[in-house]
């Protein structure tokens, strides 16, 4: 007996025809393979079973344990709904919020994120993504960028506002610092795009504003100017209110003067003895009672005395002393009004002089007055435009300093501790898994398809068709002995 048939199980079968029937062996085959079959081949082969999956599993935990680590770190955003157009000053629409974060996951996987990103982390020169390339240098940021690509992924949170970016590399810090240089890069880009054009409107607001100021200042000066040359403090026309009275106090007084030159006019063609300055003489007025006296007396005295007698001479000559003192008296009352009118019409032409100057001097007040309210009123309306200007320029500035951004970060990235890629309990559990089938399947198909032999009773009846009636265990030891 051989050495490998001593570890087998040998069924020792006796076939015994059934006399009673007309039987055919092979009625009694069957196809397929029983459980005890199966058993007996990999019983046989066992310790090749071990071997094999013992192997399988050692190489293939030396293989896992041989792979590169790759880590995988993560930062998280928001997309702020509430944040102001800084132009328009209105909120960000709800209705296109889907669109707009689709639209940003799919902006920070362009090249315009991913190559700033390249450059700050200098990912050009790092050995791990220029491995494998050959090329110019414009070939190899395109390399990098499309390695770049590959390691990073950006995933939608559940409430849609959220967006996750995962970064993968060789290293905890360099995934940590992949992640956290995007999340940078877009944020700086979407603060640019939303501010620049407010800055741009700011400057553009400041050059006008500039404008504005030098016509302001031109205006001013016009005004200055014009009142130095005109001599003219307030072109404000309520400032001629002071002229004007002084022209209305000239014309009372000329007014006055003319009325009094009028009655002295009237008083020196009039009679002279009849005047009322004459009458209302007190000298005069003595002397008409004396003259009375003195006819009263005379009239008497003619009707008992002839002409030639002496009271009647006398009386006559007193009464003649006494009209002769009168007319004295009357011509100095004309002198002293000749004298009046004389200093009464000088008077009023000096009035007439000052009123036509005062006139004149009004005149061109009201003139140089209208003149420098048109510059006044440029003045005004530059003042106006500027001061207008001035109020919306601090919104605009506040608006262009204010660093609008519709995404803010949440986490930033931090170095993972355990690395994300390969998992190594799983590929374990896998290599566990093939080494045990490997080391069944290969053993089964050595034993069924290039070593078939009997084994068991099964291999009897379902491959010959023969009765098995009694089974015996080999006892290696009795073998030695026969």
């Amino acid at each position: 007996m051989s050495r490998s048939q001593q570890t087998e199980n040998v069924a020792l079968a006796l076939a015994l025809p059934d006399l009673s029937q007309n039987t055919n062996p092979e009625q009694f085959a069957h196809s397929g393979l029983s459980p005890l079959q199966l058993f007996s081949i990999l019983r046989a082969y066992w310790k090749q079973s071990l071997i094999i999956a013992v192997t399988v599993i050692s190489l293939s935990a030396i293989a896992i344990k041989l792979l590169p680590k790759t880590y995988t770190a993560g930062a998280t955003l928001i997309v702020n709904s509430e944040t102001k157009d800084p132009l328009a000053g209105r909120d960000f629409p709800a209705e296109m919020l889907t669109n707009y974060v689709a639209t940003q996951i799919e902006l920070m996987m362009s090249p315009i994120v991913l190559r700033p990103v390249m450059d700050r982390l200098k990912l050009t020169e790092d050995k791990e993504f220029t491995k494998g390339f050959e090329g110019g240098t414009e070939a190899l940021r395109d390399f990098v960028e499309k390695k770049l690509s590959y390691n990073v992924a950006i995933d939608r949170g559940n409430g849609g506002q959220l967006l996750y970016v995962w970064s993968s590399a060789r290293s905890p810090q360099q995934a940590a610092d992949i992640a956290n240089a995007l999340v940078d890069v877009y944020i700086e880009q979407d603060r640019q795009r939303l501010n620049s054009p407010a800055g741009e409107r700011a400057q553009r607001y400041s050059e006008e504003l500039a404008e504005l100021r030098e016509k302001v200042a031109a205006a001013q000066d016009k005004v200055t100017a014009y009142r130095q040359q005109k001599g003219i403090s307030n072109l404000n026309a309520n400032s001629t209110d002071t002229e004007i009275q002084t022209l209305d106090n000239l014309q009372q007084r000329l007014l006055e003067a003319q009325n009094l030159r009028r009655s002295l006019e009237a008083k020196e063609t009039g009679e002279q003895d009849s005047s009322d300055e004459a009458m209302a003489s007190t000298a005069a007025k003595s002397l008409r009672l004396v003259l009375n006296t003195q006819l009263t007396e005379l009239a008497q005295l003619s009707t008992t005395y002839g002409p030639q007698h002496p009271r009647i001479k006398e009386l006559n000559s007193q009464i003649a002393v006494t009209r002769q003192a009168i007319a004295n008296e009357t011509r100095s009352l004309s002198d002293n009004t000749l004298t009046e009118l004389a200093r009464t019409r000088e008077l009023e032409r000096k009035y007439l002089r000052a009123v036509a100057d005062q006139q004149a001097k009004v005149l061109n007040l009201r003139q140089a007055q209208d003149e420098g309210s048109k510059l006044m009123l440029e003045l005004e309306s530059a003042q106006s435009v500027y001061k207008h200007a001035l109020d919306g320029f601090d919104q605009i500035m506040f608006q262009a300093v204010a660093n609008h951004t519709n995404v803010t970060v949440v986490s930033r990235a931090i170095p993972p501790i355990h690395a994300s890629h390969p998992d190594k309990l799983k590929l374990m559990m896998m290599a566990i898994a093939a080494g045990l089938g490997l080391g069944v399947a290969i053993p089964l198909a050595y034993g069924l398809f290039l070593e078939r032999r009997v084994r068991c009773r099964d291999d009897l009846e379902r491959e010959f068709g023969i009765t098995v009636l009694a089974q015996f265990e080999f006892v290696p030891e009795l073998s030695r002995v026969t």
